[in-house]
């Protein structure tokens, strides 16, 4: 019943930007004031940066968030796990969000996931487990593909859900059953684990005394 009460004759859609804001009016662009009762703020969400990722360093010293930035977007493989970022774990990562249904099934099947990694991880003695770049770009790749010709990015909609460089990072593209499918056991074929180091050998202790 939304849609009908923009054609209604008390009613104008104004898509010019805003230029002033004055006790009882706006004033947009071109120099109309028009008055106005309420201003409500609906511009959706800054989802197309990571700022936990200034905070995140990887074993050459790097931040998250200057890796995403070189590569011009956010990536992530499944959206959990980073190439050049070993034992990181990220829970509503890229490419995780949804316009359609519950946010609550996609954190459960990550949870699922990592501990699927962690008992990998465990059972091979391994010390850490790093993503494969090529696994990455394969499935982020794909991804982008199943995106491109969604509502999300087709049309002309310039949506909070692409970044700066119009790629979305946001959302997942298909059902959550498809998502949970994905990850419901961990594919050690896409990463590099290592094993734990070689424990240093005990000194050898003796009673002799010195000079003898």
């Amino acid at each position: 019943d939304w849609y009908p009460t923009l054609a209604r004759p008390n009613v104008e859609v104004v898509t010019d930007p805003i230029a002033e804001v004055r006790p009882q009016s706006i004033v947009t662009a071109g120099g109309t004031e028009r008055p106005v009762d309420t201003i409500i703020c609906a511009t959706g969400f800054h989802v197309t940066d990571f700022p936990a990722g200034d905070r995140i360093h990887g074993p050459g010293g790097r931040t998250l968030s200057e890796v995403w930035w070189e590569r011009g977007s956010m990536e992530a493989y499944l959206g959990t796990t980073v190439a050049g970022f070993p034992n990181l774990f990220l829970l509503v990562g890229p490419n995780t969000g949804l316009g359609h249904t519950s946010m609550v099934f996609m954190i459960e099947s990550q949870v699922a996931y990592v501990l699927d990694a962690l008992a990998h991880m465990e059972s091979t003695a391994a010390a850490s487990l790093e993503v494969r770049e090529d696994a990455v770009a394969a499935y982020n790749d794909d991804l982008q593909r199943r995106l491109a010709g969604t509502v999300w990015n087709a049309g002309g909609c310039r949506s909070w859900y692409l970044d700066a460089n119009g790629r979305n990072t946001t959302l997942w593209p298909g059902s959550t059953w498809t998502f949970r499918r994905r990850t419901r056991r961990f594919d050690p074929w896409a990463y590099v684990t290592r094993p734990a180091p070689e424990p240093a050998p005990a000194p050898v202790l003796t009673d002799a005394a010195p000079g003898t």
